[in-house]
């Protein structure tokens, strides 16, 4: 009889661990799917606020476009609008090369591979001579000590855009409103216009 017992409850164990089993990947496929969503969703902002920065750009004028996945979203919104856009971004040009009517011009300096950005290191400004005073910038963070990046030669880069601004645009969805801190690359003071989302909670607004 407790031969019997004991087979019982070995065989319960096992159902239990094959249970608890099932239930662990039951869990990480609804993680996965959870991910999938929030990644969907968070591309379909991105693809709002791209195009609603478009909006604001005027046919036939010089424009920044600084690199990000939000700002990327800018380029298709801006066939027909024979833009000149100024911009340091791979992602950027390679965009908006289809585009027959628009221009693109490039700042010289050395290409950053893992950011896929084109930064002068040098001390001489090799930024094209032209007169584009209004820039659309990217984020990683945004708080009360200015626009951020994680990266610092992202923030270089960034800085180097916006020197001789006259205009500019920050393009974040609401989750950069909450992230950590990173390199300072402006003050909100030395923003125009902010395009996002309705997401941001109390606290950050």
């Amino acid at each position: 009889a407790s031969d019997a017992i004991l087979w019982e409850l070995a065989a319960c164990e096992e159902t239990l661990r094959e249970q608890v089993a099932a239930c662990d990947a039951l869990e990480s496929q609804l993680h996965d799917i959870e991910s999938q969503l929030t990644q969907e969703e968070r591309s379909w902002v991105w693809g709002v606020i791209g195009k609603r920065a478009a909006q604001l750009c005027r046919p036939g004028e010089s424009v920044v476009i600084d690199g990000g996945t939000t700002t990327l979203q800018m380029c298709p919104h801006l066939a027909g609008l024979n833009l000149h856009v100024v911009t340091n971004s791979l992602h950027v040009v390679s965009a908006l090369l289809p585009q027959a009517g628009t221009r693109i011009s490039i700042p010289g300096g050395a290409v950053f591979r893992e950011q896929n950005i084109i930064l002068n290191i040098g001390p001489q400004d090799m930024t094209p001579s032209i007169y584009a005073p209004r820039v659309f910038l990217g984020a990683a963070f945004v708080g009360p000590q200015g626009v951020m990046q994680a990266d610092m030669v992202l923030a270089a880069a960034e800085h180097q855009l916006i020197e001789r601004a006259e205009w500019v645009a920050l393009l974040v969805d609401s989750s950069k409103f909450s992230g950590p801190s990173g390199s300072v690359v402006c003050a909100l003071s030395e923003l125009d216009v902010i395009v996002t989302d309705d997401g941001i909670s109390k606290a950050a607004a």
